[in-house]
C-alpha cells in the first residue's frame, strides 16, 4: 500500500526509524484496528493510532460524553458534552489525520455481537471499564484468532498485556489467554467503579499511550528480532510510587477457555 507525498511528510519520523521504516508504515496504513471504549484509555489510544497512520480505526462505545469525563478523556471537549462518544471521537480522529478512516459503532459490545464486530478487524485494543466487556472481548478474540491488547485502570494503578492465544510461543507452548491470567471475573461489586473510587486522569493518558505503542508494535511485527512485546507478560504500574513491574505468565491447561478440557479449545 503506497504512501502519498503528504503521508511521507506526515510520517517522516516513523519512516527514518529503522524498526518501522517504509514497510512498517505501509503495514500501519493497511491495518484495521478496533478500539473498545472511547473513554479514559480509548481517548489517548485513538489519538496516537490516528497520528501513527493506522488505516482504519473502529470505535465501539454506547455512552455519551459527560462533564465528569473530561478530567481524563482528552479526545472530547466541553462542547461535546451530551454527544455520542463515538461521534466525538471520530470527529477528533478525522481532524488529527484525514488519511485515517473511522468506523463508529455506537453500541455496547458483548457476547451477542462481539464475534461479528471483531471479525471485521485485524487487531483489537480493549480499553473498556467493566469486566463483562473485557471477558466477552477476550473470549471472542481467541475464537476469531485476533491479537488483543488489553488494559485495566484503577485509582492509582494500571496494567497492560497483549494476548495472542491463537498462536504458539517460540518454545512450542501455546500462548496464554486472558483467562490464563484471570480465569473468571470478580463477583459483582467486588471492585469499585471509576465513578465510585475515582481515577488519576494522567494515568489514563499514560496507559492509553502505552496501549498504542503495543498496537503499533504488533502491526509492524516488533521493534527488533524476536520481539514479543507484552505477549505472556503482564505490566503493572503503581502511579503513587512511580513503579513499573512486569511478571511473566503462561498458558494454563486448566483455564476455562483454551484449557485441555475446554470444548472450544480444540487442543484436548
Amino acid at each position: 500500500m503506497r504512501l502519498s507525498s503528504d503521508e511521507i511528510e506526515r510520517y517522516a519520523r516513523h519512516l527514518i526509524l529503522r524498526d518501522v521504516g517504509g514497510p512498517g508504515q505501509q503495514k500501519l496504513k493497511a491495518a484495521r484496528v478496533l478500539v473498545v471504549g472511547a473513554g479514559g484509555l480509548g481517548a489517548p489510544l485513538l489519538q496516537y493510532l490516528a497520528a501513527a497512520g493506522v488505516g482504519v480505526v473502529g470505535i465501539v462505545d454506547d455512552d455519551r460524553v459527560s462533564l465528569s469525563n473530561l478530567q481524563r478523556q482528552v479526545i472530547h471537549g466541553t462542547a461535546d458534552v451530551g454527544r455520542l462518544k463515538t461521534d466525538s471521537a471520530a470527529a477528533a480522529v478525522t481532524r488529527l489525520n484525514p488519511h485515517v478512516a473511522v468506523e463508529a459503532h455506537a453500541l455496547r459490545i458483548g457476547p451477542d455481537n462481539a464475534a461479528d464486530l471483531i471479525a471485521r478487524y485485524d487487531l483489537v485494543a480493549d480499553g473498556s471499564d467493566n469486566f463483562d466487556t473485557r471477558y466477552a472481548v477476550s473470549d471472542a478474540c481467541y475464537r476469531a484468532r485476533r491479537p488483543l491488547v488489553t488494559a485495566t485502570l484503577g485509582q492509582f494503578d494500571a496494567s497492560l498485556t497483549t494476548i495472542r492465544a491463537h498462536e504458539r510461543a517460540p518454545d512450542g507452548a501455546w500462548n496464554p489467554t486472558y483467562r490464563c491470567l484471570f480465569p473468571d471475573p470478580p463477583p459483582p461489586g467486588a471492585i469499585p467503579t471509576c465513578a465510585e473510587a475515582g481515577v488519576l486522569g494522567a494515568l489514563a493518558g499514560a496507559l492509553g499511550a502505552m496501549m498504542a505503542m503495543e498496537v503499533v508494535r504488533e502491526i509492524v511485527g516488533g521493534f527488533f528480532a524476536g520481539d514479543r512485546g507484552l505477549v505472556g507478560r503482564h505490566l503493572m504500574i503503581d502511579a503513587r510510587g512511580l513503579r513499573f513491574e512486569t511478571i511473566d505468565y503462561g498458558w494454563d491447561p486448566d483455564n476455562p477457555l483454551s484449557g485441555v478440557s475446554a470444548a472450544s479449545s480444540g487442543r484436548a
